[in-house]
């Protein structure tokens, strides 16, 4: 196939909306934001062997390169809307593409977003995806606005995908319970949405949780107690690794996507009810004064993943 062909293969599969004047097929697309509204933007990169193991399914390749966005866009609070994608293929091979298209499509539909450009171009295997998403003015979480006397909360469990990489790493067989957390995290848009008004700060565990905690920590100007013993696990976790191993993959493994979040302990109950209809949310420390994380038994300063080292 033709890098041509490749693009109306991808053409002829994306929805659109109503907002969207010009999509796959210009020099670019033309879109029209919601008066009123501003925009949010966001952008990350996989690469194989990196980000995802060599052998991952198309489909699980092209569900994550959207989720990893749309996870930064739940952090914000966000509503998506559209996404532009640059795919870097080794060859044009119009299985994975149609593979890859059908998970990140079918990721795009339930959020509603449309494809609306890109590239392609032959190279390492390598997906960069830019996510387009609008908030109400002033409504946006930020990292900076954490305060003292703040709870931090964390929603689902922890560990899982970077339990799944370890496995990997070590040629062992890997838990189907953490692979589909590796391969398919669940971006929480309407928690975002939900938590404007109670969060006082909020980020995505990309990294993992101490080291994207301690973003929030220095943007915001405080530090942060947490309970090592209070991170949720999941059942799949606890029954693959022992406590001391958990603990290290839950508070540094990466690769999560669930939020992080602060907000003022008179909020509890009105986080007890985003809990209870929508996902498990767990209390595990606190805001206090100072410039970084503390988290006993465990070295806060060296915690999560950092590219180039």
């Amino acid at each position: 196939m033709q890098e041509f062909d490749l693009i109306a293969r991808i053409r002829q599969r994306a929805a659109t909306r109503s907002d969207v004047l010009l999509g796959i097929g210009d020099d670019a697309a033309l879109l029209q934001p919601p008066a009123d509204m501003q925009l949010v933007v966001a952008m990350d990169t996989l690469n194989a062997g990196v980000h995802f193991p060599p052998d991952t399914a198309p489909a699980d390749i092209g569900w994550k390169a959207l989720a990893v966005n749309l996870s930064d866009l739940a952090a914000m609070g966000a509503t998506p809307a559209w996404c532009v994608l640059s795919l870097s293929l080794p060859e044009a091979d119009a299985g994975f593409v149609d593979g890859f298209l059908d998970g990140f499509l079918k990721l795009a539909s339930q959020h509603d977003v449309a494809l609306v450009g890109g590239d392609t171009t032959r190279g390492p295997l390598s997906v960069c995806v830019a996510v387009h998403g609008v908030v109400e003015p002033g409504m946006a979480l930020r990292r900076d606005g954490a305060r003292m006397g703040d709870d931090v909360w964390i929603s689902g469990t922890l560990g899982d995908a970077a339990a799944a990489l370890a496995q990997w790493k070590a040629g062992s067989a890997m838990t189907p319970q953490l692979r589909e957390r590796l391969d398919r995290p669940t971006p929480r848009v309407a928690l975002g949405r939900a938590l404007r008004g109670i969060a006082t700060s909020c980020i995505d565990v990309s990294d993992g949780l101490l080291a994207d905690l301690g973003h929030v920590c220095k943007t915001s100007s405080v530090g942060a107690d947490i309970d090592i013993d209070a991170l949720p696990a999941s059942s799949g976790l606890r029954a693959a690794f022992d406590a001391d191993t958990r603990r290290i993959l839950q508070a540094s493994g990466g690769d999560d996507y669930e939020l992080c979040f602060t907000a003022p302990p008179s909020m509890r109950d009105a986080i007890a009810r985003l809990a209870s209809e929508q996902t498990p949310l767990t209390r595990i420390g606190c805001i206090v004064a100072g410039n970084g994380v503390i988290c006993d038994g465990f070295d806060a300063g060296r915690a999560g993943y950092q590219h180039f080292t």
